[in-house]
Parts: structure tokens; sequence; C-alpha cells
């Protein structure tokens, strides 16, 4: 039962959402470095750091009770914004990270890694504020989110399916993240369409 992917699921979407209520978040993009820093989570520059191996992306470190996440700076915003989500997914899913953990992109990946990629999406674009704005598109999500291409592509298909089966709000959890947004929902829900 603990091992469903549909529970790995839920827990991930849940800390998500249960990340951006205890921070207050209320507008997209979300913001991602001042969440690690309510939280006491450091955020270093690799071009500063120089520890991150060619093709990693990022990295979680423990150290001394002291939670680092270096990131590669030199990758598109919207990427970078994936990576240190992706990272917090590790630390607030309480991942067992022993020593130093990297974030690379390998055709089979742990559980761990799809549920931190879960989390980070989640937390970056909700889908409760998606569907407030009315927004359908990678390009919208991209824009509105400042996601990376890649990243506002796979939740446009996501958000698809939920558009189909219309569940928004069935979580109590979700609709306190809808109440944060919703004074900010109101105000830009035309503001964002690409043709716009």
């Amino acid at each position: 039962m603990f091992n469903n992917p549909y529970n790995k699921y839920k827990e991930a979407r849940n800390a998500a959402w249960r990340v951006l209520i205890d921070n207050d978040v209320r507008q997209l993009p979300v913001p991602i470095v001042q969440i690690a820093r309510n939280n006491g989570i450091t955020i270093v520059k690799d071009s500063e750091a120089k520890m991150l191996s060619p093709g990693v992306s990022g990295m979680s470190i423990l150290e001394d009770g002291k939670w680092y996440i270096v990131y590669n700076d030199v990758e598109n915003s919207g990427r970078r914004r994936f990576t240190i989500a992706h990272e917090l997914g590790h630390i607030f899913l309480g991942h067992e990270l022993k020593g130093v953990h990297r974030r690379t992109f390998e055709k089979v990946r742990p559980q761990e890694e799809i549920d931190t990629d879960s989390f980070a999406v989640r937390l970056l674009a909700p889908a409760c504020v998606l569907w407030g704005l009315n927004i359908h598109t990678a390009e919208e999500i991209q824009k509105v989110c400042g996601l990376s291409r890649a990243a506002s592509e796979h939740r446009a298909k996501r958000m698809e399916i939920l558009y189909e089966r219309n569940k928004f709000l069935t979580s109590r959890l979700e609709r306190r993240v809808y109440e944060n947004f919703r004074e900010w929902i109101e105000k830009n829900k035309f503001a964002f369409g690409v043709d716009n």
C-alpha cells in the first residue's frame, strides 16, 4: 500500500501544497529562493561552489545539521528554478540523503527522483492556480510559472487530464492553496494569455 505510485504522488502533491501554505505563497511565479531562505536552506551557485560534475543540475548537501542546495547557474532560469524545487523536494519529503545528493537525468530513475520531480512541478505550477487562471498551454505555463519549456509541456499534458476530470478543489489543502492565491488570481486571470 505505501509503495503504491498513487500514494507516492499524493504525498509529493500534499507536501508541495503544505510548503505553499506554510510559506504564505500568494502569487506566481513561486518565490523558490525565498522559500528556501524561510526554511533555513542556503542556495549556492555552482560557479561559486564548483562542486557539480558535468551533466549534473544540482545537489543537496546536509552539513552540520544545515541544508545547502548547489545548482548549475549556467542552465536557463526555468531549469534552475526546477532544479532548486526538485532539491527542496528531497528535503521536504524527508528523503534519507546521506552526504551529498545529485540531480541527474538518467533513463531509469529511482522512485525518489520521480517523487521529487512531482513535488517540484506541483510547487512551481499548482494545478488549482492554473485552473483559476484558465491556463491550458505550455506557453502560458512557461510564461506564468517561470518553468523551462520541457517542464511546461509536461505540466500542460497533466493539466489536460485534470481539466477533463474537473476535480479541482476537492482536497482541504488544495482549497487552502487556492484561497491564498484567490486575490492574485482575480487580478490576473486575463493577463497571462499568450495572445495578449
